[in-house]
């Protein structure tokens, strides 16, 4: 446990970023799921509006700086092959 009064602030920022790092990474993951659910199920409308809905969620962690660009941009791409493979 720090002793100087700044550590002690930086620890409590840190645990505070790290709950809504977390958060914001749940989110995206829970919007991603459902999204794939729907893809298993076939269901072309609601997979398109999940895919919208993950797409913004995705978007959102990376602005947040929860994960990089091109993380975010692979995770996009992977969605939108799959929503793509029940359109044909």
């Amino acid at each position: 446990m720090p002793n100087i009064k700044s550590a002690i602030k930086r620890v409590g920022v840190i645990e505070k970023k790290t709950l809504r790092n977390n958060m914001v990474k749940s989110e995206y993951k829970t919007a991603t799921k459902k999204f794939e659910a729907a893809v298993l199920e076939g269901n072309k409308e609601n997979a398109e509006k999940l895919f919208k809905e993950a797409v913004k969620k995705i978007d959102g962690a990376c602005s947040k700086g929860v994960i990089k660009k091109n993380t975010a941009s692979r995770k996009k791409s992977n969605l939108s092959k799959k929503l793509n493979s029940i359109s044909e």
